[in-house]
């Protein structure tokens, strides 16, 4: 079958969509080596990106920075009229029909991520109404992928690593996926047919809060450090970084998730008065010769050694032969770069090598997620996310003329 991946990071840039071709499932060994999964046969067919306009963005940025109640509910149905614009516009620039697609799956945007703690469950929450991208698209819509498994004691998230054992799964040796969106997350991979169990949580932020930084930098003018010139003409604050790097989360053992509660703009705003006051500037948005550089440099420095950090305590320790970076960030070379010292001697290559657009990662995941759960086919990994166990996840929404409309 034709499925249909759509998701909308935490990076805020634009709508990823990806056309997979599914085929027939053959048994596959899980992370138990009593339990089987159905891993199908898979082709990326087609993938592309439509970036969100300044107004739109800021929209979004606003909802999740103070939305109240009317502006959420707005913002849930601007969504879904958003990412339908998308996909109907991706289909005709592909030349692809709806009616040929028998699954879109819609991971939404992310308002609000709140893991479990202290024995109170967790909550996620993602706009973006599944009604009206189906009956805009005719297309039978799986959305809400996270709930199930929060509902299982899980996290909700990571949510990749089912797929990545699919995708990128490697005879060679165990292998780890570094994902860099706006938070940055890890999937470790042991040797395809090894029943070794997945191992998958987020390292901590990604580039979300270098795109904050190069934003107020540039005055609006940028949403990302572009080629990361602004981080390459900085200084790195080690002592900033050190104080983040005590904060309690990246002690936390896996499971755990994060996200821009935490790693967001609050951040951004407190670690540049830190380092503005270490150089005795003020900071000015637009005025980035003045102190913003120190900024960026700062921000990709903790990005690298919190992915650093993580691996040395529970990836390395695991064995991995090679580490591949996937997302928006990968392509940041001052971030590559940092990270590759981060983590030597293990090599570090771009997720391009694996034969796939690293910013198709996400949206190719949600496809196969929409694939599984319309084959009633469990995509958890509770021992990435801490669920109680296997759970077929997501909502389905009928298209219109489907089911009744």
């Amino acid at each position: 079958m034709k499925v249909l991946g759509l998701m909308s990071g935490t990076s805020l840039d634009g709508i990823d969509l990806a056309l997979m071709e599914v085929g027939d499932p053959r048994p596959y060994v899980g992370s138990q080596p009593s339990r089987l999964l159905q891993s199908p046969t898979w082709e990326l067919l087609a993938f592309g990106t439509r970036i969100y306009d300044p107004t739109r963005r800021a929209q979004i940025q606003e909802g999740i920075a103070s939305g109240n109640a009317r502006d959420l509910a707005l913002l849930h149905t601007a969504l879904g009229e958003w990412f339908a614009e998308a996909t109907l516009e991706f289909l005709e620039r592909i030349g692809v029909s709806s009616e040929s697609i028998s699954a879109l799956g819609s991971h939404g945007q992310t308002i609000w991520h709140e893991p479990p703690h202290q024995g109170v469950r967790g909550s996620s929450f993602q706009l973006g109404c599944p009604a009206t991208l189906a009956e805009r698209t005719k297309i039978d819509v799986v959305s809400d992928f996270r709930s199930k498994d929060l509902a299982a004691g899980g996290h909700g998230a990571p949510l990749v690593p089912w797929a990545d054992r699919i995708f990128f799964s490697s005879q060679g040796g165990p292998r780890a996926i570094q994902n860099l969106g706006g938070m940055a997350n890890v999937t470790w991979l042991p040797m395809e047919g090894d029943p070794t169990p997945v191992l998958a949580f987020d390292t901590g932020p990604g580039v979300a809060l270098l795109d904050a930084a190069a934003e107020l930098a540039t005055g609006g003018e940028k949403a990302f450090d572009e080629d990361g010139d602004l981080s390459r003409a900085g200084k790195v604050h080690e002592e900033v970084v050190a104080r983040v790097l005590a904060h309690p989360f990246f002690r936390q053992p896996p499971p755990r998730s994060t996200g821009r509660e935490l790693f967001g703009a609050g951040m951004v705003h407190d670690l540049s008065e830190e380092v503005a006051r270490g150089i005795g500037v003020d900071l000015q948005p637009g005025r980035s010769a003045e102190g913003w550089p120190d900024v960026l440099a700062t921000l990709t420095a903790l990005t690298a050694k919190s992915v650093g950090d993580a691996y040395r305590r529970w990836v390395i320790p695991r064995g991995v032969d090679e580490v591949f970076l996937m997302g928006g960030g990968s392509r940041n070379p001052a971030l590559f770069l940092a990270i590759e010292e981060e983590l030597s001697p293990v090599p570090v290559r771009s997720g391009e090598s694996l034969g796939m657009n690293p910013d198709a990662r996400e949206a190719a995941a949600f496809a196969l997620l929409a694939w599984a759960h319309m084959r009633r086919i469990p995509a958890n990994v509770p021992e990435a996310t801490g669920s109680q166990g296997l759970r077929v996840l997501g909502s389905l929404t009928p298209g219109g003329g489907r089911g009744g409309s």
